[in-house]
């Protein structure tokens, strides 16, 4: 008799957490070579592209892009360091876990912080923004904290509703925006859109390992900065503003990273920015109608509840019953080598992340899909049958032969 099989998971590992992503082997290459001299020659033309080329993905004309040698929450700190001042307030719009997350560092770095009450299960409403900011006559409120998509609960934020409702409310308040999750993977306008300040990280849409933060600091947060006290050595733009190389990272630059990150752009540009949201856009709703079919099942469903309101780069799934979904993402990955995001915040225990970002195309996803699916059948969970299919049958429709 043949010996049963225990595992199927040898081979390549289908990483499917929302960050730290796939890296292209391009970037990978990119980065295996020689450090270089800091102070003149080949890496200062480099710091100079990628400022530039920073800009291009932040989509500001306007604006100045600072790079870091740190991971999203450093570009947290680097953000409200550089145009708060210790007392000041700043308004949180909850639809997630990590603008609270941006709230909480400001608050340990001494701002005074509001969270406007939303829901982990909805987006941001723009109404209601605009109605706390009317309500504030005396403009205590400084800045306002948003997360253009939060991974945790897998929603996307209206960034241009949130900014034409500010402007409704005829508040001075500075937009700031989390584009960790979104930059390099959906549309973000930074000019267009009036938003005063963006921060990023390298490890999710900009396919570079984990390591690089980013600000970008439009005209408002610009003239803000002359006068916040917060500013501390390392993050401070004035300092990286100097005219030594070195300054642009106050020491020594991360220059691997550095390498990589010019591969990784240069891959995005030869796509085509419009081409990368438009493959988003489609893988992620390939995977859409996968959790629809396998909801009809009454075990799992969206976290988001309204179809617009789910993002483009990671799909959170959560159990209805508010059982554990732990022993599916265990058989996905032990048994499958497909390693699933866990769930955080509000569905932390009963739930599980598909991440569809960054360096991802058909197969990735319908492995990832297919393991999925398979899961649920070993496990004998109640779910709606033919949910690859269904994405495969999306998929062959948007992509014609």
């Amino acid at each position: 008799m043949p010996q049963s099989v225990s595992s199927l998971a040898s081979g390549r590992e289908f990483l499917a957490i929302p960050g730290p992503t796939n890296v292209p082997d391009a970037v990978l290459q990119a980065m295996h070579r020689p450090a270089l001299d800091i102070y003149t020659g080949p890496l200062v033309e480099l710091t100079d592209s990628l400022l530039r080329d920073l800009k291009r993905v932040f989509a500001t004309q306007a604006g100045r892009c600072y790079i870091y040698a740190a991971n999203g929450h450093g570009a947290w700190e680097a953000a409200l360091t550089n145009v708060l001042s210790r007392g000041d307030k700043v308004l949180v719009l909850e639809s997630g876990r990590f603008a609270i997350g941006w709230g909480e560092a400001a608050r340990m770095l001494g701002a005074e912080v509001e969270i406007l009450p939303g829901d982990f299960r909805r987006a941001v409403r723009p109404d209601e923004v605009e109605a706390r900011l009317k309500a504030d006559a005396k403009g205590e409120i400084k800045a306002v904290l948003v997360a253009q998509i939060d991974t945790a609960s897998g929603v996307i934020n209206d960034i241009p509703a949130i900014s034409e409702a500010m402007r409704a409310a005829g508040h001075e308040a500075l937009l700031c925006v989390d584009t960790v999750a979104s930059l390099g993977c959906v549309p973000f306008e930074m000019d267009k859109w009036g938003v005063d300040l963006s921060m990023s990280a390298s490890q999710k849409g900009l396919m570079t390992p984990p390591g690089l933060g980013f600000t970008a600091a439009g005209p408002r947060a610009l003239e803000a900065h002359k006068k916040a006290n917060m500013r501390t050595p390392y993050w401070d733009w004035t300092f990286r503003d100097g005219p030594v190389h070195y300054h642009k990272y106050c020491g020594t630059p991360p220059e691997q990273l550095l390498f990589g990150l010019r591969a990784a752009l240069d891959l995005m540009f030869t796509e085509g920015e419009a081409n990368v949201f438009a493959r988003h856009r489609v893988l992620a709703e390939g995977v859409r109608r996968a959790v629809a079919v396998w909801s009809e099942g009454q075990t799992f469903d969206f976290n988001i509840a309204a179809p617009s309101e789910r993002c483009d780069t990671v799909t959170t799934v959560i159990t209805r019953g508010g059982d554990s979904a732990q022993p599916l993402v265990d058989y996905c990955n032990f048994k499958c080598g497909v390693v699933l995001g866990r769930a955080l915040g509000k569905t932390e225990g009963r739930g599980f992340r598909i991440a569809h970002m960054g360096h991802v195309n058909a197969p990735m996803v319908l492995g990832i899909l297919g393991a999925i699916e398979m899961g649920l059948a070993a496990l004998k969970l109640p779910h709606g049958s033919g949910g690859t299919a269904a994405a495969i049958a999306y998929l062959a429709g948007e992509l014609k032969a």
